[in-house]
């Protein structure tokens, strides 16, 4: 008979760590590296290809799942010629990719949620919220919810705008550095301040930590999908 290890129950608590630190750290290397390739101001291949990574890989998957395959082998093969067409187009123009593929996530995120906040149905935060608090939420963690929302809408159309401007205006290496660097731990710390400003709106109320807004995050987006 197995005697039990004390040691079990940590593990899975220990792996996830690591999986989060590995996330992180890949994740400070990405952005590193665009910056570079999006400031050096030189013809770089593989930034390029670093640059139209993560699209390229959406565009796979989503190919992938669809059920008529010939279609997505033409699609496939239209996007490669067009890509081998405009090659040496791409190459000069490495900081316009980071650009595109950028300002199309905060669009693809400002009409999440801001999608949410139309019709009578409720804000994209306050169903992550009800999920973290069993379906219950008072009126006022309602209304702050739905506030949210309207913060994160306006601050992922701001951010965009504000990498435009930078972009047209300021030199290469600004923006790169406020695009690449600075744009992942202005969102953290747009976490942080709703956390602390959720502590003083929602005094005395049952406030969710961090954790479990990606829970409900995950669990959202898992009944979702198809």
């Amino acid at each position: 008979m197995r005697l039990p290890n004390t040691f079990d129950a940590d593990r899975p608590a220990a792996g996830h760590g690591w999986k989060a630190v590995a996330v992180v750290l890949v994740a400070v290397a990405w952005a590193w590296a665009a910056h570079v390739a999006s400031s050096q101001g030189e013809p770089a291949a593989w930034g390029v290809l670093l640059a139209i990574l993560p699209a390229s890989t959406a565009v796979v998957v989503a190919l992938w799942r669809t059920t008529r395959r010939w279609i997505a082998v033409a699609l496939a093969a239209g996007l490669a010629i067009a890509l081998a067409t405009l090659w040496p187009w791409l190459l000069t123009q490495v900081a316009l990719l980071f650009l595109v593929e950028q300002l199309g996530v905060y669009a693809l995120l400002a009409a999440l949620f801001g999608r949410s906040l139309r019709g009578p149905g409720e804000s994209l935060v306050t169903q992550l919220a009800r999920r973290v608090h069993g379906g219950v939420l008072s009126a006022a963690q309602e209304r702050y919810t739905r506030k949210v929302t309207v913060a994160w809408t306006l601050y992922f159309i701001g951010i965009g705008l504000l990498s435009v401007l930078l972009f047209v205006f300021a030199p290469p290496a600004v923006w790169s550095l406020f695009a690449n660097v600075l744009a992942g731990p202005l969102i953290g710390l747009m976490f942080v301040a709703e956390f602390l400003c959720r502590r003083v709106a929602l005094a005395g109320e049952d406030n969710a930590g961090f954790a479990d807004a990606i829970r409900a995050w995950k669990a959202h987006n898992a009944q979702k999908a198809p």
